[in-house]
């Protein structure tokens, strides 16, 4: 048996009888009490590591690159765990098969493979990248996409939209857009915010180095109060002075966000990104 791993320790170095695994992961977070594990909730986490440490017949602890919140969907998460080798070797080629047998429908793990001992799913990562879905149409979302489509009362004006979203491209302090967390840093690098209407259907796509707590959906709601013609495109930037969360900054709803990607360095660099994104966050 191992002993659990704290999710910041570094990896273990070849030979040293464990391999550490990248997964890759994809839920619906409708009946999920998002990705942190949490006593008496189902969580994304909960599941997985209970699923890992009944197929692997050791714990597992997982780090993850974005912790989602409740509600919240993921086609592109990624999250790593250490085993010992013998036991990944024992199951390589049917880890993916036997997930799916003990894993709810909701929660799928389309690829397991070896990373790097530098690979760290959290710090190493380069870019989050998150979609946001929502329908004017007066039917509200189709029923086949309910799940991850946000029915919105009111017409939208998305060219104002795009307008308010490149005032805030950057890198910023978005404390008025953030849940704060104690310790947690609110400066990010937001390197895309981009909205765009195909019929009824009204997206944004949002990418950063990092997003903190509620941020994406804060930008969304934001967003929102312009498209509906309540605030100038110019009002979301002027909140980037604000030291403290914004209330009068309406938080989208979860339904609508998924996590789609999550991207990271060549193999080469992972440790350099790993320390830097370390130093960082400190």
């Amino acid at each position: 048996m191992t002993t659990p791993r704290t999710s910041d320790e570094p990896a273990t170095r070849p030979g040293g009888g464990l391999v550490r695994l990248r997964l890759r992961i994809a839920y619906d977070g409708t009946a999920l009490h998002g990705w942190a594990r949490q006593p008496g909730q189902r969580t994304v986490q909960g599941d997985l590591e209970a699923a890992l440490a009944t197929v692997l017949r050791v714990p597992a602890e997982l780090t993850v690159a974005g912790r989602t919140d409740a509600g919240v969907h993921a086609t592109g998460q990624v999250a790593h765990s250490d085993v010992p080798r013998a036991v990944w070797e024992e199951q390589r080629d049917r880890l993916v098969r036997r997930l799916r047998g003990v894993l709810a429908p909701d929660i799928a793990v389309p690829a397991v493979d070896e990373a790097p001992p530098d690979f760290d799913a959290r710090f190493g990562a380069l870019r989050r990248h998150y979609l946001y879905r929502l329908t004017d149409a007066d039917a509200g979302p189709p029923p086949l996409r309910r799940a991850n489509t946000v029915g919105w009362p009111r017409r939208l004006d998305v060219d104002a939209m795009a307008v308010a979203a490149a005032l805030l491209l950057g890198e910023h302090d978005f404390a008025a857009f953030c849940r704060r967390r104690e310790g947690a840093t609110t400066v990010r690098e937001l390197l895309a915010l981009s909205p765009a209407r195909d019929g009824d259907l009204v997206t944004v796509r949002a990418s950063a180095d990092a997003f903190c707590h509620s941020m994406v959906r804060s930008l969304v709601g934001a967003l929102l109060a312009v498209g509906e013609g309540r605030r100038a495109p110019d009002w979301p930037a002027t909140l980037l002075s604000r030291t403290q969360r914004a209330g009068e900054v309406v938080v989208a709803p979860a339904a609508g966000l998924t996590l789609v990607a999550v991207d990271y360095p060549a193999d080469a660099e992972l440790a350099a990104r790993a320390a830097v994104t370390r130093t960082r966050r400190d």
